[in-house]
């Protein structure tokens, strides 16, 4: 049965010394220091260890081979994103990341889909990179973060970056990054057990709420980690909506629950009763197999969630492939 895993990171092997080409720091920098071993450093101190699974794409094809995954879709890691950065400056290096993409694509095309990055703190910018992704460099959409420097994505500024995604046919892939709150947060690295998942259903309600989703009908939009907190307070989220109609309803008079099957979200939830949960609340239209390769808070073995629940063969498939061949506007006979 096909497998596509539409939630994985790549980075480039190597790329240039970013404070030196740009003038300023807090850009990331690869330093490898061993066989398939690297350290991702902010200004000189430790940001994440990295293994060859992050950059390498023999190792990615061995590992997807193990687990079954036919093709990944390919989109940067989010620490990347540099929007704080100067405009000319993110596009630079959103440029650099999005050839790097491309090119491992155009080498294993059956195996690999590519994302692309923007820099969003230029909407003017993002919209110019946005099509020459798509149309250049033949990507089929976007990853973008929870938010633009404090900026939800209900903003008006960034409203015609999702136009012109909906015009081109773009996917969207929405990620958390830059989590709020995080100086609450020292320890027991709440901000990606605790902040991320309130990050991610913000994203939602911001779309939701600002009307960015009723406004544009044909954008294809997905959500990383299930949603984050979003399924699970859908509840609430209504009945604020209904009882006070005054503070949710300012830009939007639509009930935030006739969207769920408006918008998709990877299965990276973890735990079986989630994922049937949100089966029954969605719909597998609205989930696919998603799996945070190659991190730890991903799924080691991509797609054994799914597997692991009593579903028959039309839902898993449409878990494991139909619902990201349909957000990603793919034919499925490209990977067969």
């Amino acid at each position: 049965m096909l497998k596509i895993d539409i939630h994985t990171h790549i980075l480039p092997e190597n790329w240039p010394d970013l404070k030196a080409r740009y003038g300023y720091g807090g850009f990331m920098q690869l330093q490898h220091h061993g066989p398939g071993c690297a350290r991702l450093l902010r200004d000189g101190e430790l940001f994440r260890e990295v293994q060859a699974s992050c950059w390498d794409p023999r190792v990615r094809l061995r590992e997807c081979a193990q687990h079954h995954v036919d093709v990944q879709v390919l989109s940067t890691v989010p620490v990347m994103f540099s929007y704080w950065a100067k405009p000319q400056d993110a596009l630079d290096l959103s440029r650099l990341l999005n050839e790097h993409i491309a090119g491992v694509v155009a080498e294993h095309p059956q195996h690999f889909i590519g994302l692309g990055t923007l820099p969003m703190q230029s909407p003017e910018l993002a919209v110019r990179e946005l099509e020459r992704c798509v149309k250049t460099l033949g990507m089929a959409g976007v990853q973008i973060g929870s938010h633009v420097n404090g900026m939800n994505l209900n903003e008006p500024r960034l409203f015609p970056v999702f136009e012109a995604a909906a015009e081109l046919g773009a996917a969207v892939f929405v990620h958390p990054w830059d989590m709020f709150g995080r100086e609450r947060m020292q320890k027991y690295w709440a901000p990606w057990l605790v902040a991320m998942p309130a990050e991610t259903s913000l994203a939602i309600c911001s779309m939701i709420f600002g009307g960015v989703l009723e406004r544009l009908p044909k954008l294809r939009v997905a959500f990383a980690h299930g949603g984050g907190s979003f399924p699970a307070t859908i509840g609430r989220i209504e009945h604020g909506f209904n009882v006070r109609p005054d503070l949710c309803a300012a830009d939007n008079d639509v009930n935030p629950m006739y969207y769920l099957g408006r918008f998709y979200v990877d299965s990276l939830v973890h735990h079986p009763g989630m994922l049937q949960y949100m089966i029954d609340l969605m719909g597998a239209d609205s989930i696919a197999l998603g799996s945070d390769y190659p991190f730890p808070l991903g799924e080691g073995a991509p797609g054994q969630l799914i597997e692991a629940l009593p579903l028959d063969t039309q839902t898993r498939e449409r878990l494991l492939h139909g619902t990201a061949l349909a957000w990603l506007n793919l034919d499925k006979a490209r990977f067969l």
